[in-house]
């Protein structure tokens, strides 16, 4: 049997830095971690190709080649997905799908043979038994959550790390918290079920073998969401990273609690931890009530912030405007926020009900939903009726995006974020990343509008905080994209395809 595993394109977001991979010459941002899961539970007979959209495009001749097509999509990726199903459909190919995108929406994707649904730990068996035995079935779907002890470690044979910024490895499933918008808990569940510390340890040993090196992202949920579990594991990577001389630079996704555990930071910035995403969502104590955040409501976030900084954590948050509780001022509070604390990578969204959220099932019983969401975080779309005026919203958001990456702004939160942070990071810098710093001084240094913003902070960093060095070239550079991004958020949906945006 030839399996062909395909990963759809993913559009121009915010999280897709399309325009910082330029500098690291690289095609993507992160390999197809789902797919390459999946590849290690299927027959070890079969021979199976990945087809990365994001790296290369398809050919007919990939397709050709497949019996079978597995196809798996991120919400944000479902435009591509429906081009790639009907591209098999036309070449008369059996088609697999499986992840986000299908898992909360099917319904919404013609011509898939077979809808393999959930975590392919509890479906991906049935479907292969009912394919040996000659009669697969429509749609497979399961109730409850399977352990991740069994998960099976990536199959990187797949995989080209020269087309990657950045490896990916997961952890844990889940997260503790019930978010009113967010749809982990709906494909994931509230408990977090996590991997034993061996597992991680042969999947770091596999990736290390295979030629992964650099940023190693883990994708968890929320990964600090069993705090006990994970204070077993921090150990057993502190002594791992020790013994192959700090090899990978770990982030993660977690929660803003993170700041209320001095031990479980020490342990993180031991690891190697050097970036941490929060969902800070909003300054705004009733909208947090609203939407269920209460581990984020009477605490002092901004000091929280500057906790998990000080640790050697760089703090990339997400922030949201649209809740029924937010006042008229919103749009200047959460501005006022941002550049306060010094967050400089702020990804701000307008509300979105994420399908089969409790959110979209509020708004659908009031009669409120007006369609599917997009996937996109920062496109500045409604699918929903907002309390507050919707073009003083929208408005309103795009205050936010102009005003938080306009170059004098993104540049000032930079600093504010150095005074703060103190570094400890390990490992010795790469050839690339000495050829990214090269290109910046051409590119933003001499090419750009935030020309003298970039050699103020290039040369006061290296002059006094040189150890802060490495992550102020980062955050330089992906100023461009996300200067590129807000730009094109900025505009009114119409207009935002028809513009070539310039730096």
């Amino acid at each position: 049997m030839n399996v062909l595993l395909v990963y759809p394109q993913y559009p121009d977001t915010f999280w897709s830095f399309r325009h910082v991979l330029k500098f690291v010459k690289k095609r993507a941002a992160f390999p197809p971690l789902g797919l390459l899961t999946v590849s290690a539970m299927l027959p070890p007979e079969w021979e199976r190709r990945l087809a990365d959209l994001n790296v290369a495009e398809l050919t007919d001749e990939q397709l050709d080649w497949a019996d079978l097509v597995f196809v798996s999509a991120m919400l944000v990726q479902g435009d591509s997905a429906r081009e790639v199903i009907a591209r098999c459909r036309r070449r008369g190919k059996r088609v697999v799908a499986g992840g986000p995108a299908f898992t909360t929406g099917h319904a919404e994707f013609d011509g898939v043979d077979h809808f393999v649904l959930g975590e392919a730990e509890q479906t991906l068996p049935a479907f292969l038994r009912d394919l040996a035995a000659g009669d697969p079935q429509p749609l497979y779907t399961a109730a409850g959550w399977p352990a991740v002890t069994g998960t099976p470690a990536p199959d990187w044979r797949l995989v080209d790390f020269r087309h990657y910024a950045t490896m990916a490895v997961q952890y844990s499933r889940g997260c503790p918290f019930d978010c009113e918008f967010c749809d982990i808990i709906v494909m994931n569940g509230r408990v977090p079920r996590t991997k034993t510390p061996a597992q991680v340890l042969g999947e770091l040993d596999a990736l290390y073998a295979a030629g992964g090196r650099g940023a190693l992202f883990f994708v968890d949920d929320n990964f600090i969401g069993n705090k006990a579990r994970v204070k077993e594991l921090l150990p057993e990577i502190i002594r791992w990273q020790k013994a192959h001389r700090y090899p990978f630079r770990l982030f993660t996704e977690a929660s803003l609690n993170l700041a209320d555990d001095p031990e479980l930071l020490s342990l993180m910035s031991a690891a190697n931890f050097f970036r941490v995403f929060l969902g800070i969502e909003t300054p705004c104590a009733d909208s947090l009530r609203e939407c269920g955040k209460m581990h984020n409501v009477g605490r002092n976030m901004g000091e929280s912030v500057r906790i998990i900084q000080q640790h050697g954590l760089q703090v990339m948050g997400g922030f949201i405007v649209g809740f029924d509780h937010d006042p008229d001022t919103i749009f200047e509070s959460q501005i006022r926020f941002i550049q306060q604390v010094g967050i400089v990578t702020a990804m701000v969204s307008v509300l979105t009900a994420l399908p089969q959220t409790r959110l979209w099932h509020r708004l659908k019983a009031e009669g409120r939903l007006l369609s599917a969401a997009s996937g996109e975080n920062t496109d500045g779309s409604l699918n929903f009726v907002p309390r507050m005026d919707r073009e003083r919203l929208l408005e309103g958001y795009r205050r936010i995006i102009t005003t938080l990456y306009a170059p004098r702004n993104y540049y000032r939160r930079i600093h504010t974020f150095l005074k703060t942070y103190r570094p400890t990071v390990r490992g010795k810098p790469s050839w690339s990343d000495f050829k990214a710093l090269f290109r910046s001084m051409w590119r933003i240094g001499v090419f750009s509008r935030s020309c003298l913003l970039y050699w103020r902070l290039i040369i006061g960093t290296a002059l006094t905080r040189f150890r802060a060095f490495p992550i102020a070239v980062e955050m330089a550079i992906y100023g461009l994209h996300f200067q590129r991004v807000a730009r094109r958020a900025a505009r009114p949906p119409g207009e935002r395809e028809s513009i070539r945006l310039r730096t």
